[in-house]
């Protein structure tokens, strides 16, 4: 046991994507209620700092920590199984980062701690979430969730009938 400073590193998924805008659009996009179900699932995210995070029937919960519309949202990331009021798993955040790129708009997805079990499915799983928002931004019908992840999984080596847990 040591009084000094430990370092370490801690292990995250970044993304970065250039999508049609314009930035205001693209907003909407990651924070409404109305617009969540298309590329993410039913949800709401308080329009706030300080406010209620509540994803995935309730799959995912935080709070907001970063409400700077249009250009950055952040909150914490916490997952519950159904059922339990208090997570397992360690608390991580979430960002979403948007600048102008003319009349389009880079995102940039920052997922972090992620513990190092969960890598790549973590990025097989946001992967998907932005194919689809990239979809909903060109006015084209996302496919199936589930085509997206199967052409995820393989990319990143997931083997979706066995996740991690």
């Amino acid at each position: 046991m040591s009084e000094d400073g430990q370092f370490g590193t801690a292990s995250m998924v970044r993304f970065e994507r250039i999508l049609p805008g314009p930035i205001e659009r693209v907003w909407e996009f990651v924070t409404t209620p109305e617009r969540l179900p298309l590329w993410f699932g039913q949800g709401t995210i308080e329009p706030r700092a300080g406010g209620s995070v509540i994803l995935m029937g309730g799959h995912i919960r935080g709070i907001v920590t970063q409400w700077q519309p249009p250009r950055r949202l952040t909150y914490t990331w916490n997952v519950f199984s159904p059922g339990e009021n208090e997570s397992s798993y360690p608390e991580s955040y979430l960002t979403l980062s948007l600048e102008p790129r003319g009349e389009r708009v880079l995102l940039t997805l920052t997922h972090l701690p992620v513990l190092d079990r969960f890598e790549k499915q973590n990025a097989m799983g946001w992967h998907t979430f932005l194919d689809m928002l990239a979809a909903g931004l060109r006015n084209d019908t996302p496919q199936p969730r589930e085509t997206y992840m199967r052409r995820n999984a393989e990319r990143y080596g997931v083997d979706v009938s066995n996740l991690v847990r």
